[in-house]
């Protein structure tokens, strides 16, 4: 695995206030319908945001994400709380994962879903599904086309701190239904690249698409809410129980 480059890492890295983590914890446990001492499969935990918050509350945390820099962030976190034996990491690739019937809970946050092509975002959402036990529920926030059409072209700058400023411009191919943001870095006297390309469902293809992974009660809500997803959402997300 190649080594990632420190301004893309400091992206990654950015932080949120508390208050909104403390939010976004509050609505996954809602949507998730579970209780402490349940165990959670966090995928991809990027620096481990939620996952440390979770834990904190009492759940047992397992994260699985391939960059192994933010898994080491997950860690010192995790030390520094005092709550290293409740969170477990894992670098793996997230259609790769081992465990069947394991997990009370599932959770993709912050625009982790459909980096890959439809086999493997069915991969992804099928091995999450195997890994939690009957009936249990995964829940997720992603982009649809009735949430992101609407708003491209679009192009932004955006302060991460105060030594990193970020251009976000997005581009959409009609003809593969991929939509790509391309990331420009500039920060400590130099600049850098990258390019994120993921799949860009309709709201329907995406139910269809977790049922063949063997989810069942697809539910979608506008994000951070529990309104019934509609056209005009920022973002949604979805909620569906493994069959």
């Amino acid at each position: 695995m190649s080594e990632t480059d420190p301004l893309v890492l400091a992206v990654f890295r950015q932080g949120k206030p508390p208050e909104q983590t403390r939010r976004e914890a509050d609505y996954i446990e809602d949507l998730l319908g579970l209780a402490a001492p349940a165990h959670l499969l966090d995928v991809p935990c990027g620096g481990g945001r939620l996952a440390v918050e979770l834990a904190g509350r009492g759940y047992r945390v397992t994260g699985v994400d391939s960059e192994a820099a933010l898994l080491d962030d997950v860690r010192g976190a995790a030390i520094a709380r005092g709550l290293d034996a409740a969170i477990r990491v894992e670098q793996r690739d997230m259609r790769d994962l081992p465990w069947r019937e394991v997990f009370d809970g599932a959770y993709c946050f912050w625009e982790s879903f459909g980096f890959f092509d439809d086999d493997g975002n069915l991969a992804f959402l099928s091995a999450v599904a195997a890994a939690l036990k009957p009936g249990a529920k995964f829940v997720f926030d992603t982009h649809v086309a009735e949430t992101m059409l609407p708003r491209l072209p679009r192009q932004s700058w955006k302060h991460v701190d105060e030594d990193l400023l970020v251009l976000e411009e997005q581009d959409y191919d009609p003809a593969t239904s991929i939509m790509t943001r391309r990331f420009v870095l500039v920060g400590g006297g130099r600049t850098a690249t990258f390019d994120v390309s993921t799949r860009l469902y309709t709201y329907r293809e995406l139910v269809a698409l977790l049922g063949s992974a063997g989810f069942t009660a697809c539910k979608g809500y506008t994000w951070l809410s529990l309104v019934p997803f509609m056209m005009g959402a920022p973002r949604l997300l979805m909620a569906a129980s493994r069959g």
